[in-house]
């Protein structure tokens, strides 16, 4: 299930699309509907569609999206702060485009990490 992505183009940049990181493993770039001042989507090159497709040949990419995510941080001076990083999975995880990325979030104080609509609590 290795399908083509709009992530897949922009890491091609057949989307003109700047790219704030890439190396072999994976790219980095501004959201385009960003939901906070800071807002960066870090993506594997390979197309894997959701956490629940990751293999054991993965492992090394998911490590370079997280140190990629330090280093972005940094740069974008909320290192300190503090930041949120977001992996969604599935339907009723929030997951929109079906390439795993992982949402770097901050730059201002980011409140609850979820909202909980009809809990039952």
């Amino acid at each position: 299930m290795n399908e083509e992505t709009i992530f897949s183009k922009i890491i091609r940049q057949e989307i003109p699309t700047p790219l704030l990181y890439q190396d072999e493993l994976v790219s980095a770039f501004r959201d385009i509907n960003p939901r906070v001042s800071t807002h960066i989507l870090i993506v594997p090159n390979k197309v894997i569609p959701t956490v629940n497709d990751v293999c054991e040949d993965d492992e090394l990419i998911l490590g370079r999206m997280i140190a990629v995510a330090k280093k972005l941080a940094k740069e974008e001076g909320i290192a300190k702060d503090g930041y949120r990083l977001i992996i969604n999975c599935n339907e009723h995880g929030g997951q929109e485009v079906y390439h795993l990325h992982m949402h770097l979030v901050g730059g201002q104080p980011l409140g609850p990490m979820l909202s909980l609509k009809n809990s039952n609590a």
